[in-house]
């Protein structure tokens, strides 16, 4: 077993081996000193070895020796120190560290002594600096803080001006946004009529259909009504974006006087509280938090920035409300012009239609009469031709007659010659009445065709003026009226 504060080499445990040794080692070299106390912390003590007596213990190494029978080597056994001498050997101190103690305390306390005295009156003289500056302070910030309730009452009032023509310019637009989508659907019952007028004249039958200017100025109109409704529904649709815009600026204003609201009601409080208030309570750490987001400058620009931002967006209001105002006279004056170019087309064409169905009619009257007197001429062709028969049989007979005469009697006298002579005049005659007659009844035919073909663009003419004259312009005796357009004839 070892003791505390032994060697290393030294073993107090194990049979005790015999050693002939007659006298000591013959030492090999100079012994060697080491120091043998090594330095441990206690606790409560940072550094023990920062002070420690000058006495010292040492411990010499011998040279083994040989034992007989057998080689050995061991170490000198050094004297053995036990704990509690060792400690009493470090606790001794010296007269001069008592004395040198001593004066050190007697010098400690008469500069403490001192200090104490100079720290009451400097405490004496800061407490009333402190309270001075204290109460400066807290009246300087009363002076922040009404400033602040003053410059926040100001931003409230512009605000809320603001916030009141942001509000009435909204009113506006949106009655002007209403209004366009109201003329945009009134102009329903015009473009019906020009395409109920379109879908008619379509029945138009033959030669009459016919693109003429009445259909074109119909196709126009249509084109520009449609056009019309296509520029108040975009116009209409701008309005709506600029409107969801001035909403955004309104909010924007809404929350800006919500937030002046807010900290004015806050800066209120904190301008009302006193040193003897009860609301008042520590809040340790607060002053080190930096909550703050702008600076005066920074704040006065956010309000300002919303005022300038509504103020743009009531211009851009103003603008579009102007351009609908324009838009309604332009459109309507263009839809009134050719709703009257129209008509006046439909007019000039129902006009013409009338003088060609009278010219018409007036042809259809001759034809008539032709005919009469074509077939009157037919009659009389045909009574002709029966009335040439019987001289030409009365010729042929007699020349078949006299074809019986015998012999030289068969002379071909002045009488045979007269014969046959009538029978081919008489014939001539026949077949040139026959082609009279032939040709007056194709001059009939063809009458008559033409009487059914003047017929036929009587009936087409007729159903053109009752399309045109009867329906179409029944439909647009009026123009249908739009109050939000302003056309009202």
């Amino acid at each position: 077993m070892e003791f505390l504060g032994t060697t290393q080499t030294a073993t107090y445990c194990g049979p005790k081996k015999p050693c002939g040794v007659s006298a000591l080692p013959t030492v090999a070299s100079g012994p060697t000193v080491q120091e043998c106390y090594q330095p441990y912390y206690l606790p409560g003590y940072r550094y023990l070895n920062s002070w420690r007596p000058s006495l010292f213990y040492k411990v010499a190494n011998a040279q083994t020796c040989l034992d007989e029978g057998a080689t050995c080597r061991s170490a000198v056994r050094p004297p053995t120190i036990l704990p509690a001498v060792r400690s009493a050997l470090f606790c001794r101190y010296s007269p001069q560290d008592w004395d040198q103690s001593n004066r050190l305390q007697l010098r400690g306390a008469e500069a403490s002594r001192l200090w104490a005295g100079r720290m009451t009156g400097d405490s004496m003289r800061l407490m009333q600096d402190k309270e001075q500056l204290t109460r400066q302070m807290q009246e300087g910030t009363c002076r922040n803080l009404g400033q602040r309730l003053s410059d926040i009452g100001f931003w409230k009032s512009e605000l809320n001006y603001e916030l009141e023509r942001l509000l009435n310019e909204n009113h506006s637009l949106d009655a002007i946004k209403r209004r366009l989508e109201c003329a945009a659907e009134e102009l329903r019952c015009p473009l019906q009529v020009a395409l109920e007028c379109l879908y008619q004249r379509e029945k138009r039958i033959g030669i009459d259909l016919v693109h003429d200017n009445v259909e074109k100025n119909l196709i126009q109109e249509v084109d520009m009504i449609k056009c019309c409704q296509e520029q108040m529904r975009k116009l209409a649709q701008r309005i709506d974006i600029q409107m969801r815009d001035n909403r955004d600026a309104q909010h924007a204003l809404e929350r800006d006087l919500e937030d002046k609201n807010s900290a004015e009601f806050i800066d209120e409080k904190c301008l009302n509280l006193r040193n003897t208030s009860d609301c008042i309570s520590f809040f340790h750490g607060v002053e080190k938090i930096d909550g703050t987001i702008s600076v005066p400058e920074t704040w006065a620009k956010f309000s300002n920035d919303n005022i300038r931002h509504s103020q743009n967006m009531r211009a851009n209001s103003i603008r579009l409300r102007e351009e609908a105002q324009n838009l309604f006279n332009v459109l309507a004056d263009q839809l009134w012009r050719q709703f009257i170019n129209t008509n006046l087309a439909f007019n000039a064409r129902i006009a013409e239609e009338t003088e060609v169905k009278n010219k018409l009619q007036t042809q259809l009257a001759k034809t008539l009469q032709e005919i009469f007197q074509t077939e009157n001429t037919i009659m009389l062709l045909e009574r002709s031709i029966m009335a040439k028969e019987c001289p030409l049989k009365v010729a042929q007979t007699r020349l078949e007659c006299r074809t019986r005469r015998p012999n030289v009697e068969l002379c071909r006298d002045t009488a045979q010659f007269k014969l046959v002579n009538e029978v081919f005049t008489i014939d001539d005659t026949l077949q040139t009445l026959k082609l009279r007659l032939r040709e007056t009844r194709d001059t009939l035919q063809l009458l008559v065709m033409t009487k059914c073909r003047l017929e036929h663009e009587l009936a087409i003419k007729a159903n053109t003026l009752c399309i045109d004259k009867e329906k179409c312009m029944a439909m647009r005796k009026t123009f249908p009226s739009t109050p939000c357009m302003g056309i009202c004839p």
